[in-house]
């Protein structure tokens, strides 16, 4: 018996499918791209109506007509949002708009996510059954995913999101009733943007190549006397930090599920869990958080409750408030705390990833001089 015919007394759960993007990056119609035989929205939706979810609602918006006019969608309900272009708290506000008055929690659901398992959806589902969180989040091997689930009580914040930020924007203010759920589904990681995306995590959920070895190690090694640099994330500044690093003759090791070593010239060491304990000890170890909000606050408590000689995190200074403020909430002092830099890096008027790198670079030879003559 599927969600969407139990008729047990228990907390109604919807779920929201976010589908209304331009598909701007993919170059078609991204809803419509077929992937294992079906479409990614189709994916998305066969995953959910195979789940306890009892009400799936679909916000489509750009190419509205013609996904409808193509797709059987006759087991959800189709909104539609007009003021798609306007981002993804309109899409948003108009799922939660038709959510059902019974509805205690809704699945907020990326439709660019066809690889997130019925029995992990279940699985958020129970434990917010259990807990009665505002917010639950699926983490995997340390990183944060997707599906978010949302209790009722956060709706009306939803719903006064504007422009294109998503759920993540309420988090800052739910310090103590967020439930970070450990799920066995990389495909809580796997969102797809681009074809590039779809061949590469097409290759990966085929091979399962998220379940590799935690630690990959270059052919050398690295020097073990030498500094570390530990770059958690990725993305074009990882890489750039990575090649400074190595001209610096700094170890380097990033910290990302999917990478290979193979993808980032300079590194040393992938480590593809959010466990910084399990890298190799180093006399100085610098890092810098890049994850973009997947895993920005583990990361930061991590490396502040460690003794890293720099910590720095690639955001502004509201998001690393917002997170330093989570963090004393659960025991962080004020002297870890003041440790934390952020914005990265020296302030040279950097835009490019290069530039970035190189102010995040000069920032952490600055400090590693200052130590050396005891400069406070």
């Amino acid at each position: 018996m599927t969600g969407m015919q139990a008729t047990e007394q228990r907390s109604h759960v919807s779920a929201i499918v976010l589908a209304a993007g331009m598909s701007t990056r993919m170059g078609a119609i991204k809803q419509l791209v077929r992937i294992n035989n079906k479409t990614l929205l189709e994916n998305v939706v066969d995953n959910l109506l195979r789940s306890q979810v009892e009400d799936i609602i679909v916000v489509l918006g750009g190419s509205a007509e013609e996904i409808q006019r193509k797709l059987w969608l006759d087991h959800v309900r189709v909104v539609i949002n007009d003021a798609y272009r306007e981002g993804m708290g309109t899409s948003l506000r108009t799922g939660l708009s038709a959510v059902n008055p019974q509805t205690e929690a809704a699945l907020v659901v990326l439709a660019d996510q066809p690889f997130v398992k019925p029995g992990t959806l279940d699985y958020l589902i129970k434990r917010y059954r259990e807990h009665r969180p505002q917010i639950v989040i699926p983490m995997y091997k340390g990183f944060r995913g997707n599906p978010v689930l949302l209790d009722r009580s956060v709706f009306p914040e939803l719903r006064s999101l504007t422009g294109d930020i998503g759920c993540r924007a309420i988090f800052g203010a739910h310090t103590e009733n967020i439930l970070k759920v450990p799920v066995d589904d990389f495909g809580v990681l796997l969102d797809i943007d681009t074809k590039d995306d779809l061949e590469r995590l097409q290759q990966a959920h085929a091979s399962e190549e998220c379940a590799q070895e935690l630690l990959e190690t270059a052919q050398d090694g690295g020097d073990s006397g030498a500094p570390q640099l530990v770059v958690v994330g990725e993305d074009a500044v990882t890489k750039a930090l990575a090649k400074f690093a190595s001209i610096l003759h700094f170890t380097v090791s990033i910290v990302d599920p999917f990478l290979r070593i193979a993808d980032v010239p300079g590194a040393d060491r992938i480590l593809h869990a959010l466990d910084l304990a399990r890298l190799p000890a180093a006399a100085e170890t610098y890092v810098v958080v890049a994850s973009r909000g997947r895993c920005d606050e583990e990361a930061v408590e991590q490396a502040l409750s460690s003794e890293m000689a720099y910590v720095a995190l690639l955001a502004n200074k509201k998001r690393a408030r917002e997170i330093i403020d989570s963090l004393k909430a659960k025991g962080l002092s004020d002297e870890q705390g003041a440790r934390l830099r952020a914005p990265a890096g020296l302030d040279i008027g950097a835009h490019s990833p290069e530039e970035i790198a190189l102010s995040v670079m000069s920032e952490i030879v600055s400090e590693r001089a200052k130590a050396v003559r005891n400069i406070p």
